[in-house]
């Protein structure tokens, strides 16, 4: 079954270390951005950047070589733009 709205499901596990699975999916095709961000805003990672089909999707982020801290991963794929925040515990 395809998605029928736009989500971005908490990272799990939350708090982690190092890795993480961030979950989300989109109900048609559209080009996804999903990008990793400190506490300051500075942008760490860049995690998907490309159009992607309707679909259920999961990606491992790995933060071994990040501080421990408070970061937030942002998801924007057409008008739906959603931010959520997971805790590095090393």
């Amino acid at each position: 079954d395809l998605p029928k709205t736009f989500a971005l499901l908490n990272c799990f596990p939350n708090p982690f270390n190092p890795s993480t699975k961030i979950s989300y999916a989109i109900p048609k095709q559209n080009n996804v951005v999903l990008r990793v961000y400190d506490i300051l805003g500075n942008e760490v990672s860049t995690l998907v950047n490309e159009m992607q089909s309707a679909g259920s999707y999961q990606i491992v982020f790995d933060a071994s070589e990040l501080s421990n801290g408070v970061y937030f991963y942002r998801i924007q794929a057409g008008n739906f733009v959603e931010t959520k925040k997971m805790i590095l515990m090393k």
